[in-house]
């Protein structure tokens, strides 16, 4: 086998396949169907300071090579998800990063500073990208003096863990945000969350989705996001953590070559729950392949032309 370790900042990842937020629930509920201990890691769904019940149904609609959902960040507040779920996902020794949402910025404040006093968990990932809420979210993230702002105050709020920031791909400039976020003390940025979508029923003259607009993801995505990534990590200093549209090892690899040091996997986990372990195995036999020893060799050796 390949060494497949790669560092994001001071997180070790034994390999660099993590499942994204909102595809793979808190992580103990994927148990049944996948080796979670195989994985590089995952990303719980988003946490935020009080129960969110979600959008009306329906959420989840296919697309051409992809989907759309409007969820909703349904999720069960921080309170509930330390008090319930952290003590089961301590358990695992493979990486644990969590999502934490806000509709203000004082609520991203409030759900670092309670999962700082917690254990079980390895890193924060940052939603500033959502674009499935009225508020919150992707506001914050299409706006570089509001994301500095929200990046500054979680930075002040957290030091045990390292703090990863995820970028909406909803935006004129993604090296702008990269930076944004950089500059105001993000250890890693991941990138991209879902494109802005409305999926249209010609029948009913109304949309697909219960919500109206959802956010497209899924293999439809992948160049754009290839990309985004690209851009990203030429215009910072910190990891790149990249995703859209990964469903097979060689699609990891190719976001590892476009300068991400790690990658999440998203829509697969939806047709294939064991989806993530699998990319695992296809990285190995994709390095194996191409005779790369490592798979941190892979990370940003993209020859542009010219």
């Amino acid at each position: 086998m390949a060494n497949l370790e790669v560092q994001v900042g001071d997180l070790k990842l034994r390999n660099p396949i993590l499942c994204s937020s909102g595809t793979f629930g808190y992580g103990v509920e994927m148990e049944s169907v996948v080796d979670v201990e195989r994985l590089g890691g995952f990303v719980t769904k988003g946490i935020s300071r009080e129960p969110i019940a979600g959008n009306p149904a329906p959420r989840i609609v296919e697309s051409a090579a992809g989907m759309i959902n409007s969820i909703g960040l349904q999720n069960v507040g921080v309170e509930a998800f330390v008090a319930d779920k952290l003590p089961r996902i301590a358990r695992y020794e493979t990486a644990v990063v969590v999502n934490v949402f806000g509709y203000e910025p004082d609520d991203y404040r409030a759900v670092l500073e309670r999962l700082e006093d917690a254990e079980g968990h390895d890193a924060y990932e940052l939603n500033v990208s959502c674009p499935n809420t009225k508020c919150g979210g992707m506001q914050f993230g299409a706006d570089p003096r509001l994301l500095g702002e929200v990046v500054g105050l979680a930075r002040r709020a957290v030091s045990k863990r390292p703090l990863w920031v995820k970028l909406s791909p909803n935006v004129t400039d993604i090296a702008q945000m990269a930076r944004a976020a950089e500059d105001a003390g993000a250890d890693a940025v991941s990138l991209v969350n879902t494109f802005q979508a409305l999926p249209i029923d010609a029948r009913t003259r109304r949309p697909r989705i219960g919500a109206g607009m959802g956010g497209l993801s899924g293999p439809a995505i992948k160049p754009v996001a290839q990309r985004m990534v690209y851009q990203a990590a030429q215009a910072v200093d910190v990891p790149v953590v990249g995703l859209g549209g990964i469903a097979t090892g060689e699609d990891a690899a190719e976001f590892l070559i476009a300068g991400a040091t790690a990658v999440q996997a998203g829509t697969t986990n939806f047709w294939d729950p064991s989806g993530g372990a699998r990319l695992v195995e296809e990285l190995d036999r994709f390095l194996d392949r191409e005779g790369t020893a490592k798979a941190a060799d892979l990370i940003g050796t993209l020859q542009m032309p010219g």
